[in-house]
């Protein structure tokens, strides 16, 4: 049989255009690179830096360098914190005087009610809080607000509608059970007090998003439901001014009375 002829082989004269391509590659990762430290400020370039040595430094030479380098950017992230610290505790200073203002200008609005021991006025670790007895605001069993305690109330308004704070209103209840066809449960009567102050307060100017009106019902007593007294002083309104930043210990400003 005849051999078939062998295939001529030819030179690759196109290898050139990988090495080529490859060389494009590394150049232009290059220039972003380089385009990156340029566009960038001390501090990222430090922080740079130091991402390059520990990358490439394998020496006893280049680890000191990262050393150095790595000083430096603990130094700056130093000072950036410094700075926020700074920040936030001249924030937290300006905030502290506004409640504290606040719980001043709120204790002679309502001047009224702490002299005859039925609301203190007090500064916790959630703002101003005002605790205000059910009695100075309601009749036995109602939701609606006595005429007399109207005028108070809307002289408070009047000192909250000058901040941006928002305001919490809570209503709460002793432990007597309570069956109306207007309110089935102590639930339904601690929201609805709740309710009517809030309403009250929108009346008076401020603005409806700031205000939240929430029902306890029994479940915070602050005194024992055992005796007429200490049911009497846990049912009671709330109202809390929330500062943005959390104070760590509650200062009383005023006490309350028993009734």
């Amino acid at each position: 049989m005849a051999r078939r002829p062998k295939r001529a082989e030819h030179d690759n004269h196109e290898r050139w255009m990988v090495s080529y391509a490859d060389f494009i590659t590394l150049l232009f990762a290059f220039f972003v690179v380089m385009y990156g430290i340029s566009s960038v400020n001390e501090g990222k370039y430090k922080v740079f830096s130091v991402s390059v040595n520990q990358a490439f430094g394998a020496n006893g030479k280049a680890g000191e360098g990262n050393a150095i380098h790595l000083s430096e950017q603990e130094m700056y992230f130093k000072s950036l914190v410094d700075r926020r610290n700074a920040r936030l505790a001249e924030i937290q200073r300006k905030q502290n005087e506004s409640m504290q203002n606040l719980a001043k200008d709120l204790n002679a609005s309502m001047a009224s009610f702490v002299k005859n021991g039925q609301m203190n006025v007090s500064q916790t670790g959630r703002g101003v809080e005002l605790e205000i007895n059910a009695s100075a605001l309601f009749k036995q069993g109602e939701a609606d607000i006595e005429p007399e305690a109207l005028k108070t109330l809307a002289d408070a308004a009047k000192v909250l509608a000058g901040n941006d704070f928002a305001i919490e209103v809570e209503g709460h209840t002793d432990n007597l059970p309570i069956s109306t066809p207007k309110f089935p449960s102590n639930w339904e009567l601690s929201s609805a007090r709740a309710s009517s102050v809030v309403r009250l307060f929108i009346d008076q100017g401020i603005t409806a998003k700031r205000l939240k009106a929430v029902g306890s019902a029994d479940n915070q007593p602050v005194d024992s439901n055992d005796t007429p007294e200490g049911r009497a002083r846990n049912r009671r309104v709330t109202i809390t001014v929330l500062n943005p930043v959390a104070e760590p210990e509650p200062t009383v400003l005023s006490a309350p009375e028993q009734q």
